[in-house]
């Protein structure tokens, strides 16, 4: 289980270890996700060609895998750098972002989780039963299912994955088939923004660089999107200014911060 106490801990860790994340994610959320890893400490890499996968995941501390702008090069260079990761014992994180909203980017995600065993799933709820049940689909890249309808699929996919699965929403929860954590800072604001899902995903890779637990990792990296929403929540007046506060917010997070703001 995680605490406030814990979490600010994890955040100084982070910023005295600066740990290397590789990104392949989309190409409409590249600019936000390095500002944010930047914010909080960590230091971010976006790099896509397959000839240089298997160098960048022998130098990075944790690979993020983000789907939402596919293309025939672009999983061969996730499928290389995975496979390499997961060699090498770093943790692996997959954002199947769009799941259940076309047969290819479902195929997709099912490829990139047999092959290199991701070590953190984290999606939206219609994202995460999208991976379990083809019955399930998406409207785009955004959930048509609450996280609490999810919950137990996602439990049993944890079982089946041996990966931790992170889901975003009202409450977010975070489970390795057992344990459940729930995060219950609700901001209306985030799912207006592009990008903060994938940045809730970055964030989860920095973390997953500096805990060895890979549950604990994944909650807190929700438990900072949480506080910084509830900080930038507090100052913004649209989704606009929003954006802006958030950075300002996980470049200013603090233990007081955390203790203050924090629902789990």
């Amino acid at each position: 289980m995680i605490t406030a106490q814990s979490v600010a801990e994890d955040l100084l860790k982070l910023k005295e270890q600066a740990p290397l994340i590789h990104n392949i994610t989309n190409y409409v959320v590249m600019n936000n996700t390095a500002n944010a890893l930047l914010s909080i400490g960590a230091s971010p890499v976006m790099a896509h060609a397959p000839e240089e996968m298997e160098a960048m995941a022998g130098i990075a501390s944790a690979l993020v895998i983000n789907i939402g702008t596919l293309g025939k090069e672009w999983i061969e260079g996730m499928l290389i750098a995975g496979k390499a990761a997961s060699k090498r014992g770093i943790p692996v994180i997959l954002d199947p972002v769009g799941a259940g909203a076309t047969p290819f980017r479902t195929d997709t995600c099912h490829q990139l989780i047999k092959t290199c065993k991701p070590t953190i799933i984290r999606g939206n709820a219609s994202e995460i039963m999208a991976l379990i049940s083809s019955d399930v689909k998406t409207k785009g890249v955004d959930s048509t299912e609450s996280s609490d309808k999810a919950l137990e699929l996602a439990k049993t996919f944890a079982y089946e994955t041996g990966a931790v699965i992170s889901i975003s929403g009202p409450v977010d929860y975070i489970t390795d088939g057992e344990t459940v954590i729930s995060i219950k800072n609700h901001i209306p604001l985030m799912p207006k923004v592009t990008g903060m899902g994938c940045t809730a995903t970055a964030l989860t890779g920095a973390f997953a660089a500096v805990c060895e637990d890979s549950l604990k990792a994944a909650a807190t990296a929700m438990a900072i999107m949480a506080v910084a929403g509830e900080t930038a929540k507090n100052k913004a007046l649209g989704t606009g200014t929003f954006q802006m506060y958030f950075l300002d917010a996980l470049c200013n997070l603090n233990d007081i911060d955390i203790a203050k703001h924090l629902k789990i």
